[in-house]
């Protein structure tokens, strides 16, 4: 049987697995699809699975643990699965604690661009997350994380746009994403400043804008909240029978999205 003639065996058994909850047995059938075809055969079988199915699969492997899909996912594939990552959080996951929300979801980012050295894919996977509505959101609840350092590095862009660097006072992990973010898409960053901002819309205005630390203090400009954001990403989530999302085509809240 040829490699071709594997791949749809396979793309049936991973999803399957997955949607039973078994992750290590779908990480084994991409190791020995590697052994047996290469990694570009695991490459295209995760190129076809269901965005849904993708979001499950890269979830258990956030932060630190790294899987074969975390290496290998395409940039579009990943990309699509970003959409579905809000339909499995609750309102009490949002209200009680919506900072712990937006660090389980920065884990992943971060573990995904970050996950090799390559460059040159690390700007791609950035660039086609942050082209949709849902990836402007994302970033901009990562960066509802660090809103000071957003704002004094949209000053250091104004200046030397992508060449910027990712010195900081603050010890943020937050900024070098967002740097990373520039020099993939100056474009993505913007949408994903003025998700955050939404007063503004041009970055001139938000480098000369200044930021309080004082929570009492009454703020000067419209920030959107962590939890504000979360909520709003929630409502994009396709529906179950809806494709994934046109660049800049909204899409309202759907059900059973992993059923």
């Amino acid at each position: 049987m040829s490699e071709k003639a594997n791949l749809p065996a396979l793309s049936k058994q991973v999803s399957e697995l997955v949607l039973a909850g078994s992750l290590h047995h779908a990480e084994q059938a991409f190791s020995e699809a590697v052994e047996q075809h290469g990694d570009l055969a695991v490459v295209e079988v995760l190129g076809q699975l269901a965005p849904q199915v993708t979001a499950l699969h890269l979830a258990g492997f956030d932060g630190g643990k790294t899987s074969l899909a975390t290496l290998l996912v395409p940039p579009k594939a990943w990309a699509d699965s970003l959409a579905f990552f809000a339909a499995t959080w609750s309102d009490d996951m949002i209200e009680d604690d919506p900072e712990r929300v937006a660090e389980s979801l920065f884990a992943h980012v971060h573990g995904i661009v970050f996950s090799t050295d390559d460059v040159e894919r690390r700007h791609e996977l950035l660039a086609e997350a942050s082209a949709t509505d849902y990836g402007a959101t994302i970033f901009a609840i990562l960066f509802s994380m660090a809103p000071k350092e957003m704002l004094e590095l949209a000053g250091e862009v104004l200046a030397k746009g992508q060449y910027i660097t990712a010195q900081s006072s603050s010890d943020s992990d937050v900024v070098p994403l967002a740097v990373e973010l520039v020099r993939a898409s100056e474009d993505g960053w913007d949408r994903a400043l003025f998700e955050l901002f939404p007063d503004f819309r041009h970055s001139g205005d938000l480098a000369d804008a200044e930021y309080s630390d004082d929570p009492d203090e009454e703020p000067k400009f419209l920030q959107r909240s962590t939890k504000e954001l979360l909520y709003r990403l929630r409502k994009q989530v396709p529906s179950q029978r809806s494709a994934i999302p046109k660049r800049g085509a909204r899409k309202s809240i759907g059900t059973g999205i992993f059923s």
